[in-house]
């Protein structure tokens, strides 16, 4: 069982606040600052820093963080596995996928690898790069399928697959079919995205900032949060959008969308099987990875 001062580190860390990682802990100020010392003593190192008005971890307390997330997995997977040990032998892991990845990506190949394991059994949630790795950091999941940046050196990573984000629009669009465009000529066309958390979108605001270009040099930006929905409203003509090239190999085979080429590097992306660094359950993760990666290899996506 982690010491409770584990628990008040991480919350801090998380909240970089100590009001309010009391409140949240259902602790006063003056304990948290109490467990805080404690620990600075025992290590022998300032933790955090004050910087103007906000806190900062200090590099000390940003490898105490990574060292404590890590236990802090491993023991609520412990208490599962603990829990379950006498009803049986099977391999329990709470798995997450990002919205997009989750669905047109990694489904159909975890679902063939489940097919074929039946000692493995997962629970899967889908929600954004970072709520995933926010829950992960809580021990609410084990591991996660992920398209978004995340921090490499507080967690391990493998890569299932390179993405490309490919621009669509309604068929007969202006710039369908034609000759590749430069990104400024889509300026005067309403951009449709997914929501600010999202993973793909942060890797489209990434390439856009290489080219010294934003989402606001867009006409309109129009946020969606649910890939089906931005299809639909793609297809209706509202406007243009970048989808990764799987959720949308469908739509593009059949017509009800068309590819606008757009001149440059292609924006590309990995899809990452991502989990807490140093954990004592890696072989499962493993496992869980090297099947789902073969399943993905033996038919591609989306088959």
């Amino acid at each position: 069982m982690l010491d409770a001062r584990v628990e008040t580190f991480l919350t801090v860390c998380r909240t970089l606040n100590y009001t309010h990682a009391a409140r949240e802990l259902n602790l006063t100020q003056s304990a948290v600052s109490q467990h805080m010392a404690c620990l600075e003593r025992t290590y022998g190192a300032p933790l955090t820093r004050m910087e103007g008005k906000s806190m900062r971890l200090t590099e000390e307390g940003v490898l105490l963080k990574r060292a404590f997330q890590s236990f802090s997995h491993d023991e609520a997977l412990l208490k599962r596995r603990i829990a379950r040990a006498a009803d049986d032998d099977a391999i329990r892991l709470n798995v997450g996928t990002t919205l997009t990845a989750g669905e047109y990506i990694v489904a159909p190949a975890l679902a063939r690898y489940l097919a074929a394991s039946p000692r493995v059994h997962v629970s899967v949630v889908s929600r954004s790069t970072a709520e995933l790795l926010d829950l992960m950091e809580r021990g609410a999941i084990d591991c996660a399928f992920v398209e978004g940046f995340f921090d490499a050196a507080s967690f391990s990573a493998d890569r299932l697959c390179e993405q490309e984000l490919v621009c669509v629009a309604a068929p007969g669009h202006r710039l369908a079919g034609a000759s590749a465009c430069a990104m400024e000529d889509l300026f005067e066309e309403p951009l449709i995205v997914r929501e600010k958390e999202s993973g793909s979108r942060a890797v489209l605001e990434h390439a856009l900032r290489r080219r010294n270009l934003a989402l606001s040099s867009f006409s309109r930006v129009v946020e969606v949060s649910s890939i089906g929905i931005i299809k639909s409203f793609v297809e209706a003509g509202l406007g243009v959008s970048f989808v990764y090239e799987a959720a949308v190999a469908c739509e593009l085979g059949e017509k009800s969308l068309a590819r606008i080429e757009v001149r440059g590097e292609p924006i590309v992306h990995d899809i990452s099987f991502v989990r807490p660094r140093g954990s004592v359950f890696e072989d499962d993760f493993a496992m869980l990875f090297e099947g789902v990666r073969d399943e993905f290899e033996r038919r591609g996506f989306g088959a």
